[in-house]
């Protein structure tokens, strides 16, 4: 956090800690830059108004850094609300912008916003080199829209394969029956979780060698669905 409003972050601080996060704080632009490239960040959350630059140039240089560091999620704060400075400071690069005062409730939740996508984004962008998604004997073809278990093509409607790539794109990370649907919105979605539940059955036995002992979409419970990353 670049933040110059040292009772402004300390209260931030402690409020992201309790939800999870660990937050380093910097007063000034210099020092900010400085901290990121020593300890890379998830996440920036940075001031537009400082005491030696301002957001703007702070987030076109880290912009300018180039891979993965250069392409660090960004959220910027002002006191301004006008709402020229918002689209700049899109413009040059921040992902979102909250003016003060804000509630530190909407501060997390854009904050676990950007980081989702953020994640979603990397891992499509991993996924999306591979014509082929290979996982031990299973095969799924993005291209041809066509799932292949030990040579065997599985049989499974449109739906049912957006769903299955949802999954394993994000291989090894747990999701939610929310975040599965949000994964394939642009489809007609039906409304009730228990519709997510019906269809991976449905996968499960078109490309699970045992479907009372899954090993490739794994149940949590509680929780929703991980896809395994190591299968045979």
């Amino acid at each position: 956090m670049i933040e110059d409003d040292e009772r402004l972050a300390g209260m931030v601080s402690e409020y992201l800690q309790q939800a999870g996060f660990e937050v380093s704080h910097a007063m000034d632009g210099a020092s900010g830059l400085l901290a990121l490239q020593q300890t890379p960040p998830s996440m920036v959350v940075l001031d537009l108004m400082l005491p030696d630059m301002d957001g703007l140039e702070i987030c076109r240089r880290i912009r300018a850094l180039g891979g993965a560091l250069g392409k660090t999620p960004l959220l910027m704060l002002t006191a301004k609300g006008d709402p020229l400075d918002r689209v700049i400071g899109l413009e040059v690069g921040a992902d979102d912008y909250l003016a003060k005062p804000f509630e530190p409730r909407e501060l997390l939740a854009r904050i676990r916003a950007i980081l989702r996508r953020s994640q979603d984004n990397e891992a499509s962008s991993n996924a999306s080199a591979q014509a082929v998604l290979r996982f031990g004997s299973l095969e799924i073809d993005r291209d041809a829209r066509e799932v292949r278990l030990a040579g065997r093509l599985a049989e499974l409607t449109s739906y049912q394969f957006d769903l299955l790539m949802a999954v394993a794109e994000r291989a090894g990370r747990v999701l939610t029956r929310d975040q599965i649907m949000e994964a394939v919105r642009g489809r007609e979605l039906e409304a009730f979780d228990r519709s997510i539940d019906v269809h991976m059955g449905r996968i499960r036995a078109a490309i699970e060698t045992d479907v009372k002992n899954p090993k490739r979409i794994l149940t949590v419970r509680g929780v929703g669905y991980v896809f395994a990353k190591q299968q045979d």
